[in-house]
C-alpha cells in the first residue's frame, strides 16, 4: 500500500458521503435518506481518488504510518461532495444589466428577445469578442462558482449561432478545462436560437449540414471533447421536427441528449427527448403530466433551473410533482446575463422554498443528480472510495447550513478541495 497520500481530512463532525452503494442517481426515497456519518476522516490518495472514508479512529489507525501532502483538522466542521452545476452558460461578452430593469417594468422573456435583446444582444458581442478576453471572462466566472462549492460545471456554447463562434466558444470551453482545477462537462448548443434573418428550417440545416459536421471531425481528430448537445425548444425558436433531428444528429455522434425543454410553453418537449433516450432536460417550467410519466421511466434527469422562474417571475417547476413520479430530480444554477448566479448554494435554498424541495433532496439533486445529468455520477456527486476527491468543507457543525443561511456560503465554505488538491482556503481570521 502506498504510504504518501495527497490530503487526509480528519475528525470532521459531519460528512456526508450522499450515498455509499454506487448508486448512479437517486429519486425521491434515496433523496430523503442520504447517507452521513459523524466523527469522520477522508483520505484522498496521490492520484486524487477518494482511498478511505469512515470513522475517524478507523483512518486513524489504519493510516497511522502514511503521510500527507496536506492535513486538514475539520473538528467542528462538515464535508459535503463538490457541488455538480448542471446547466450554465458561462462564455459570453456584453452585459446584460439593462434587461433587468425591462423585466422587472413587466417586459416578458419573448418580448425582449423579439425587440432584439436576450441571446440576440449577446450574439452580436459574443461573435466580436476576442477567444483570449471570453477566456479570462470565463475563467473569473468559473473561479466565483468554485468558491461557492462547485467542483463540476456543465458549460455550453450557444452565443454563435454560426460555425466560427460556436467553435470559438467551444475552444475557450476547453482551454478552461484544461488550465483551471475545476471539471468541466462541455456542450454544444448551436441551436440557442434562430439567427437574425434566417427562418428556423434555414437555421436547423446550418446547424445539421455545416456545424456538426466540422464539430465531428475536431471531436474525431481529438481537437475538440464535447460531451453534450443541447437545442432551445421553444415556440419561437425551434419546433418539436426541428430539435428532435438536431439532437438525433448529435446522438449519432456520440454526444449525450441534454436541452431546453418545456421552458414558457407546455410543447411536450419531455415526452419527445424521453423517447430519444435523453440523458437530461433542463427548466420544464411547462412540462405535462405525460412527459414527466415519460421521464421517469426513462431514466431521462429533470434538471430544475430555479433562478429562471425566479428572475422571469414564471411558474416554478413542478419539482415535487416529478419526485413523486420517481423522476430523478437535479439542479442547475442557469447562470447565464438573463440569470447571473454563480452560486449553488443560493439555487438550492431557492428550490426548497420556491419549488417544495426538502434540504436532503436539494443536495441529492446538487450532487449525485446532477452529476448523472452529466453522465459523470461514477466520477463525481458523492463521497464513496474511487471517486475523485471532489470536497467542500463548511465552517458549521450541521450540513444543512450552507443551504438555511441564505447568500451565506462566502463565510461558511472554509476549503474547496478537488482531487485532493486545496483550491480555495478561505481563511477569514483576523488579527483584531
Amino acid at each position: 500500500m502506498s504510504r504518501n497520500h495527497r490530503l487526509l481530512v480528519k475528525n470532521a463532525k459531519q460528512v456526508v458521503l450522499i450515498c455509499n452503494n454506487g448508486e448512479k442517481f437517486l429519486t425521491r426515497h434515496g433523496m430523503n435518506n442520504l447517507s452521513v456519518i459523524e466523527n469522520a476522516s477522508i483520505v484522498v490518495s496521490s492520484d486524487g481518488v477518494i482511498k478511505a472514508v469512515g470513522p475517524a479512529e478507523t483512518i486513524s489507525a489504519r493510516y497511522s504510518e502514511s503521510s500527507f501532502d496536506n492535513v486538514i483538522d475539520a473538528a467542528g466542521m462538515c464535508v459535503l461532495p463538490g457541488l455538480v452545476d448542471a446547466h450554465t452558460h458561462p462564455v459570453w461578452a456584453g452585459d446584460r444589466v439593462h434587461e433587468f430593469a425591462m423585466k422587472l417594468a413587466g417586459a416578458t422573456y419573448m418580448e425582449v428577445h423579439r425587440a432584439g435583446g436576450g441571446i440576440h444582444y449577446t450574439v452580436e458581442h459574443t461573435r466580436a469578442a476576442a477567444a483570449s478576453d471570453l477566456l479570462s471572462s470565463l475563467g473569473s466566472r468559473l473561479q466565483r462558482m468554485q468558491r461557492a462549492g462547485t467542483t463540476l460545471v456543465e458549460c455550453k456554447s450557444g452565443y454563435g449561432l454560426e460555425l466560427q463562434t460556436e467553435l470559438k466558444m467551444l475552444e475557450v470551453i476547453e482551454e478552461a478545462s484544461r488550465s483551471l482545477p475545476i471539471s468541466i462537462s462541455s456542450t454544444y448548443c448551436g441551436a440557442h436560437a434562430v439567427p437574425k434573418g434566417k427562418t428556423v428550417a434555414e437555421a436547423t440545416e446550418d446547424v445539421l449540414q455545416v456545424q456538426l459536421p466540422r464539430l465531428k471531425e475536431l471531436m474525431s481528430a481529438g481537437r475538440l471533447k464535447v460531451q453534450n448537445i443541447d437545442v432551445f425548444c421553444e415556440q419561437g425558436v425551434f419546433d418539436l421536427d426541428s430539435t428532435r433531428a438536431v439532437l438525433l444528429a448529435g446522438k449519432e455522434m456520440g454526444l449525450n441528449i441534454n436541452f431546453h425543454g418545456d421552458e414558457l410553453h407546455p410543447m411536450n418537449a419531455a415526452k419527445m427527448g424521453a423517447d430519444l433516450g435523453a440523458l437530461a432536460i433542463s427548466h420544464l417550467e411547462e412540462v405535462t403530466d405525460e412527459g414527466i410519466v415519460a421521464m421517469a421511466k426513462s431514466k431521462t434527469a429533470a434538471v430544475l433551473l430555479p433562478t429562471t422562474a425566479y428572475i422571469l417571475r414564471l411558474p416554478q417547476p413542478r419539482a415535487r410533482d416529478m419526485l413523486e413520479a420517481g423522476v430523478i430530480v437535479a439542479l442547475g444554477s442557469d447562470f447565464n446575463p438573463n440569470a447571473y448566479c454563480c452560486s449553488m448554494p443560493v439555487v438550492m435554498h431557492l428550490a426548497c422554498v420556491n419549488m417544495r424541495m426538502s434540504m436532503t433532496e436539494a443536495l441529492a439533486a446538487a450532487t449525485i443528480n446532477a452529476a448523472y445529468a452529466l453522465g459523470r455520477s461514477d466520477t463525481h456527486g458523492s463521497l464513496e472510495v474511487n471517486k475523485h476527491g471532489d470536497l467542500l468543507i463548511l465552517n458549521a457543525t450541521r450540513w444543512e447550513h450552507l443551504i438555511y443561511q441564505l447568500g451565506g456560503h462566502q463565510e461558511l465554505i472554509r476549503y474547496v478541495v478537488v482531487r485532493g488538491n486545496i483550491v480555495y482556503d478561505n481563511d477569514k481570521t483576523l488579527d483584531l
